[in-house]
């Protein structure tokens, strides 16, 4: 039972429910690639699990070096007082070697795919690593961590064709601002804490009016990005379709964040967000389902 209630604890040190939301744009531009691809069946079935094993490695590492570098900066806000760290759940070494592990497990992980994703593994670590430090020196923490999360679409693509593409960097750059938007609004319920311990997130440096326009202008940014990206991928109506969902979840999450303004966000807020990693997958997937099938039939064959 005590190992089982570790693992809860580590799960919810790392919230590893919220890797959910970056997979979806992984697996989106799995499908675009794969569809673009001459591997064998066996071969799109060992990328997609290593795929899935390093990017919940990478974010593992990345949350875990989070809780440790923030640990007393958590213990001293009344939001995040109760996380594993300061309430002595975990202590500060068992973190220390939950992130080597996981650190481990993402570099070798990519040094099984190909030897683009392993060069790319370490810079792409880099970032991580470097987001939680970002609040403590820029503003544009938030932009930080935006590029970190995005960067989902475009290492599933390389994992699978080994090579930068415009399809790819354009759902990033989607994902890149609207991770950003979330993470402002996400922000906002920090903000006068942020002001007494002196961090530079937005909300407390540029205030609760413009933190609220940055983030509508990086979600209508990320959204022409997405349009794009469709159109360069050719794809159908289906896809359009769920853009147009999308851009509903998002007025519902403003409206969420306005209404609570800066006290804590309940729990659909993040659930919607979720939501739109995961409708935006399933409009792709739809819109190329028949192409998806006959190229698992032929490869089923050969």
């Amino acid at each position: 039972m005590q190992i089982i209630e570790k693992f809860i604890d580590y799960g919810r040190m790392v919230k590893f429910s919220h890797s959910l939301f970056a997979l979806p744009f992984a697996g989106l531009a799995a499908i675009l690639a794969f569809l673009e691809s001459d591997l064998m069946l066996r071969d799109i079935i060992r990328l997609s699990v290593l795929i899935i094993v390093a990017m919940i490695s990478a974010r593992s590492a990345a949350m875990g070096f989070n809780r440790y570098i923030d640990s007393e900066m958590d213990e001293k806000n009344p939001r995040t007082s109760d996380r594993e760290i300061p309430k002595g759940k975990i202590s500060p070494a068992s973190v220390l070697f939950f992130i080597g592990l996981s650190s481990f497990v993402f570099l070798f992980s990519s040094y099984l795919i190909n030897m683009l994703c392993f060069v790319l593994a370490f810079p792409v670590l880099f970032i991580l690593f470097f987001y939680s430090l970002a609040k403590r020196f820029t503003l544009l923490c938030h932009f930080i961590l935006g590029i970190a999360i995005s960067l989902a679409p475009l290492g599933a693509w390389i994992a699978i064709r080994e090579e930068f593409d415009w399809i790819p960097m354009l759902f990033s750059l989607g994902l890149f601002l609207h991770i950003a938007g979330f993470d402002i609004l996400y922000a906002i319920q920090d903000m006068d804490f942020d002001k007494s311990a002196n961090l530079h997130s937005i909300p407390a440096r540029l205030g609760e009016t413009n933190s609220y326009r940055l983030a509508i202008a990086s979600h209508i940014i990320s959204l022409a990005f997405f349009v794009f990206a469709g159109y360069v991928a050719m794809l159908g109506w289906i896809y359009y379709l769920s853009l147009a969902v999308v851009v509903l979840l998002l007025i519902e999450e403003h409206k969420i964040s306005h209404d609570y303004a800066k006290r804590l966000l309940p729990p659909r807020f993040y659930q919607i967000n979720s939501f739109i990693s995961l409708i935006i997958f399933l409009g792709i997937l739809i819109d190329r389902w028949s192409e998806v099938l006959n190229k698992l039939e032929l490869l089923v064959r050969l």
